[in-house]
């Protein structure tokens, strides 16, 4: 578990190995929005100056406008990831945590790194009185399962009575705000919530998050970052987007997912969950599909621990359907 996981993108290292120039790939890899959101102004003293506290203060209000945290105000991070590192730190020595799996795999490995005990659970009731952390990926990745926030809160009121922490990983929670429960962080001292902004705005490259939990635990975690964690672009950009309209981006997401199962479903591929904004097909020939579908300049997600598995990502537009239907149709079993 210390090697180095492979996640979706590559985009660079498939095209040196099957040809092409990387920007003439079709990345279907990752669960990012396909539709990039536009870009706001973003004042020159944003690039000019550290990210002065007014810069910070505009972002986590108007995060916790969106994500609906009431009292709660969520902390901008330089992406989840960053905080997954953190995650030990935040249990006493010789505390042992536990991940509901398969899931995203930074998470076993973070503690697995930091030397701390961890335990793959198959679901919550697996999870024991020893567990001093808990961490649920809601929606998961990569099969979209979900758990609705009584179940959730549930888990957290068992943890609590120990001390024991929940994290709540709503990455893709963006098109299934009813299963969030960031609502109820304020109320729950011992619940920490992770939410992605890149994936859905489809601004991944901007390494952006927020962590909403009660303040003692943010206090912990800006300080285990240190100083000026987010650029203050990234903090100009979420002020900005976060205060939008997102209604027209959701529609436009499950529109596209919509097409994706159509494509995969007449591609002869089974599917075996996902979110809108990726799908999970299971089939005995994935290794040889998702090389086929690199000859053709398309990339899939495939995963070591399952693989029979590959995960796709959405299309921007027809065109991509058409040229993944192709790929599809040409595959020979």
């Amino acid at each position: 578990m210390n090697a180095p996981i492979i996640h979706g993108g590559g985009i660079t290292a498939a095209a040196a190995l099957y040809g092409g120039k990387p920007e003439d790939w079709l990345d279907l890899s990752t669960g990012i929005s396909p539709f990039p959101a536009v870009l706001p102004d973003i004042p020159i003293r944003a690039w000019h100056r550290l990210p002065d506290q007014h810069l910070v203060q505009a972002a986590r209000e108007a995060a916790r406008h969106y994500y609906g945290s009431g009292n709660s105000l969520p902390l901008p991070v330089p992406g989840t990831q960053s905080v997954i590192q953190l995650l030990p730190r935040l249990i006493a020595a010789g505390g042992r945590a536990a991940v509901l799996g398969p899931t995203y795999g930074e998470y076993e490995r973070a503690f697995v790194m930091a030397g701390a005990a961890v335990d793959r659970l198959d679901g919550i009731d697996e999870v024991g009185d020893h567990h001093a952390l808990v961490v649920i990926v809601n929606p998961n990745n990569p099969d979209g399962r979900v758990y609705q926030p009584g179940t959730l809160l549930d888990l957290a009121r068992r943890l609590a009575a120990r001390g024991g922490l929940l994290v709540v990983d709503e990455a893709f929670g963006d098109t299934v705000r009813e299963a969030s429960v960031a609502a109820h962080v304020a109320d729950h001292a011992n619940l920490i919530v992770f939410r992605s902004f890149g994936k859905f705005f489809g601004l991944a490259g901007l390494r952006l998050g927020f962590v909403i939990a009660a303040r003692e635990i943010l206090d912990r975690i800006e300080s285990l970052l240190g100083p000026w964690a987010v650029s203050g672009p990234a903090l100009s950009i979420a002020a900005s987007l976060l205060r939008t309209d997102t209604e027209p981006l959701r529609r436009a997401i499950a529109e596209r997912s919509e097409a994706m199962r159509n494509v995969l479903t007449k591609g002869g591929l089974r599917i075996r969950g996902g979110t809108a904004l990726f799908l999970l097909v299971e089939d005995e020939a994935a290794d040889a599909l998702q090389a086929h579908l690199c000859v053709h300049h398309i990339l899939v997600r495939k995963f070591d621990y399952a693989p029979s598995w590959l995960r796709f990502g959405v299309t921007a537009d027809a065109n991509g359907d058409l040229r993944l239907a192709d790929a599809l149709l040409s595959f020979d079993r």
